[in-house]
Formats: structure tokens, C-alpha cells, sequence
């Protein structure tokens, strides 16, 4: 599940790595660890996701909610597949890509485990998306091959839409339940920042990238305010499925 919501600069606006493709920038051995780490994340990422919506499928009130579902565990699966071909032709044992991820990523879903099927839409809706929106973000600064792929694997699979309208009708036939939900999205949005802070602050390449030690645009202010657009991302999101930040 895919929500759009940060913008990316013009492509004819690149400038260093991101104007150059990955043959050229790949020489860089930092800026090669940082964007593998960046693949295995959004990998295993992507795989997770598959998981759990196939998980959640099985909460779900009507045979057409779980069909929908699957069908969105299906497009994951297929980003999943994209990242692993594009980790093995550019040489890399997508497994070994992935395993550094591993902890944080299923730490994250083991501590927001959804109690329903409404918890497990906003968890979809909220969560993916602050993932999204901080891909979306390293994307603008990434070489022009890499960054093609990455925001193809962040197309919206249909599950943001889905989520809004369910949930608002959720809201709507019984107002007691959007305070429930704004307490959990908060909560998600909490653990979603700490766990991608933890993330970076782990893998020295890809801090590096952020902090523009490989990829040109980044320092530690424009760190702050990526943050600050991913939370404002956030709140609008929220707007939406009618919650209350």
C-alpha cells in the first residue's frame, strides 16, 4: 500500500549522483553499500508487507474486503520480486541484502500487532505510507536507474483508497471507534519514526547517504525537516480517514 503524499524535485533539477546512472555512480563503493542496504530494506519491507495483508485477509468481514486484500498482497509480492532481481543483477545476494532489516522491521509489526480489522486498515494506510513518504524522500538523491526502480515499487496499490473508505464508514456508523483509531495511528506513527531513525542511524553507508557524505543535498537540518514533512504527510493523512492527529 502506497499513499503519495511528499514531493520529489524535477529530474532536470539533478544534480551529482542524481544525475548520474548507475554504471557511473555505483563506482563509489560508499554510495554502492548505501544504496544495497536500501534495496534489502525496502526488500524485505516489501515482503512484510505481502505477509501481513495476507495475514489481515483473514479479518476481514466480507469475501470482497478479502479479496481486495489479497490482491494487494500480491502486488507487495511482486515489488518484493522486482528488488530481489534488481539486488541480483547488480550482483548482490538479496538474502544477505535483507537480513540486516530483518530485526527492525519485524520488531515494528510484532509491537503493532493489529487487535482488528480496523486497526490493521490504519496500520496499512498510516504505516506503509511513513514508509513511503521517507523512501520517497532518499529517492530524489539516488542515481537515475536506482531511483526509477524505488518509486516504481512505491506505486499505490489501491490499498490507501480502500482503507479511507472503510474506515470512514467504520467512523461514521459508530463515532466512538475514530477515537480508538487516532490513539493507535498515533502510536504508529511513533514507533514507525523511531524504527526507521533506528534504521539509519545502524547502517553507516546509508547514514552517510542522508547526511550528504555520498549523496549531494542532504545534511543534518535538511535531515530535521525531512522528518518534519514526513510528520505534516502524516497529518493530512489522518485528515483524511477523518481521525485527529
Amino acid at each position: 500500500m502506497r499513499f503519495m503524499t511528499t514531493s520529489d524535485k524535477p529530474e532536470n533539477a539533478a544534480t551529482g549522483i542524481a544525475a548520474q546512472d548507475w554504471a557511473n555512480a555505483s563506482t563509489d563503493p560508499q554510495y554502492r553499500a548505501a544504496v544495497v542496504d536500501l534495496l534489502g530494506a525496502l526488500a524485505y519491507g516489501e515482503l512484510a508487507a505481502f505477509e501481513r495483508l495476507a495475514e489481515d485477509a483473514k479479518l476481514a468481514p466480507s469475501l470482497e474486503d478479502k479479496a481486495e486484500l489479497a490482491k494487494m498482497a500480491s502486488a507487495e509480492f511482486h515489488h518484493f520480486e522486482r528488488l530481489r532481481d534488481r539486488l541480483t543483477e547488480i550482483g548482490e545476494e538479496p538474502t544477505r541484502a535483507m537480513e540486516p532489516f530483518v530485526a527492525a522491521l519485524d520488531g515494528f509489526h510484532k509491537q503493532t500487532a493489529p487487535s482488528d480489522w480496523l486497526e490493521g486498515l490504519v496500520k496499512a494506510y498510516v504505516g506503509d505510507s511513513i514508509a513511503s513518504d521517507f523512501y520517497r524522500e532518499v529517492a530524489v538523491r539516488l542515481d537515475s536507474d536506482t531511483r526509477a526502480l524505488v518509486l516504481a515499487v512505491l506505486d499505490d496499490t489501491g490499498h490507501a483508497g480502500f482503507a479511507v473508505d472503510r474506515v470512514r464508514a467504520a467512523i461514521d456508523a459508530d463515532p466512538r471507534v475514530g477515537g480508538r483509531l487516532a490513539l493507535w495511528a498515533r502510536r504508529l506513527m511513533g514507533e514507525a519514526l523511531s524504527q526507521s531513525q533506528r534504521v539509519v542511524a545502524d547502517r553507516d553507508a546509508l547514514s552517510t547517504m542522508l547526511v550528504g557524505g555520498v549523496a549531494d543535498g542532504f545534511d543534518l537540518a535538511e535531515v530535521g525537516r525531512m522528518f518534519s514533512r514526513i510528520t505534516e504527510a502524516h497529518t493530512k493523512r489522518m485528515a483524511a480517514l477523518g481521525l485527529a492527529a
